[in-house]
């Protein structure tokens, strides 16, 4: 259970005080900084003489720190996203850098048992290999079999050399475009050379926050309680993190489960069978407001006016987009709130347009972070005013 317990500690980029990295070398010539080594590669090179200043410039534009010194990645199978995450001190919560488009897919949903099965593996696990030679380009090697895959796969034949690689051609792996595989080759060796010598890598079968995902995944697992068993499982990091922004500790249990430490109580999107996780009732802002103005001389104003608030709505809107119902592509949706005296709207409801509780709900919960207004006028002094406003959600 101990190496259990450190391989996924180094999973996670946890803390673990390893040997000193011995010095590399190269032609009779040694190099103390991997990034130095690297780029001695002509495909390292290439990349870094092309990237590195747009790299520079994509984070400053998010007022993100350049080199980033820790970065985590996440991928998701059935949405061909790959995340790039990264944040300057083990303390900080990690910050989106940028959403890649996984080019191919190979296999289906679920783990990787075996050689020759075409998964991709799905779990928690670390680079573990920097390949400036690769058949596919550049590749950045994983951990695959970690130590749960050596429990559950094939105990003679697990299979091997799982990357995350150019080329977009895939048997297994995780494919991306060679400019692609560029950027985030150049980020993990800039990282590595900054001491973090295991990258985390999460490997998830869909966004447990797209409903079509989740669709898909449920009519894939109906009859399958083992892959409803591990994608709950999974489904408990990926909440984690999108809660606190900070990776959870995973361990091992004895049959090669993986057990998330502290994930937060939220409601499982799987059908049951999964992990029984209890959803805490939305706590939405209620007031018991008794006077509310029929008429009033002046309506309440949103902050900057009717063109800021248009462009609300129309955010709003394109937000909402993935949280629509399958089969629907659009939705007018009739919402009424008040504005109480003091300027803050209270008192959300659907009254017309969406009969879907989940979508509902976000709405709702999106709404509510609107900021304050300025308040209804009658009498020369502020009242409470009754709104309803129409929000647009059409797919494009």
């Amino acid at each position: 259970m101990k190496n259990l317990l450190l391989a996924l500690a180094l999973c996670l980029g946890l803390n673990v005080t390893v040997a000193a990295q011995p010095m590399l070398q190269k032609g009779g010539t040694s190099y103390s900084s991997f990034f130095d080594f690297q780029k001695t590669f002509p495909r390292v090179n290439e990349a870094w003489q092309k990237k590195e200043d747009t790299l520079q410039k994509q984070f400053a534009a998010k007022d993100l720190k350049w080199p980033a010194k820790y970065i985590y990645i996440r991928s998701f199978k059935y949405d061909s996203q790959l995340e790039v995450w990264v944040r300057n001190d083990i303390k900080e919560p990690f910050r989106l850098f940028k959403t890649y488009k996984i080019c191919a897919l190979a296999g289906t949903l679920g783990p990787k048992r075996m050689e020759g099965d075409y998964q991709v593996p799905e779990g928690f696990y670390y680079i573990n290999e920097f390949n400036p030679r690769s058949t596919y380009y550049l590749s950045l090697g994983l951990n695959y079999p970690n130590a749960s895959d050596k429990i559950l796969s094939d105990s003679l034949m697990p299979g091997s050399d799982i990357y995350i690689h150019g080329s977009c051609v895939t048997v297994g792996c995780i494919p991306m475009t060679d400019k692609q595989i560029d950027e985030i080759y150049i980020l993990a060796a800039h990282a590595k050379d900054l001491g973090q010598d295991f990258i985390p890598v999460h490997i998830f079968p869909i966004r447990y926050d797209v409903p079509k995902s989740v669709d898909y995944l449920n009519n894939l697992a109906k009859d399958d309680p083992s892959l409803k068993k591990f994608a709950g499982r999974l489904e408990g990091a990926f909440d984690y993190f999108e809660k606190y922004k900070q990776l959870p500790v995973i361990l091992i249990d004895d049959n090669g489960d993986y057990v998330v430490n502290n994930a937060p109580a939220m409601k499982s999107v799987l059908i049951k069978e999964a992990p029984v996780k209890i959803k805490t009732p939305p706590q939405h802002r209620i007031r018991k407001v008794e006077d509310v103005a029929n008429s009033v001389l002046q309506w309440p104003q949103f902050p900057g006016g009717a063109d800021a608030f248009s462009h609300y709505l129309d955010t709003l809107g394109k937000g909402m987009v993935d949280f629509l119902p399958r089969g629907v592509s659009k939705a007018y949706v009739l919402v009424e709130f008040i504005v109480d005296k003091d300027g803050v709207p209270v008192n959300f409801q659907v009254v017309r347009g969406m009969k879907d509780e989940e979508f509902s709900e976000e709405l709702i919960t999106r709404m509510e972070k609107m900021p304050n207004w300025k308040p209804a006028i009658l009498n020369n002094k502020p009242v409470a005013k009754k709104m309803m406003q129409t929000v647009t959600v059409e797919a494009r």
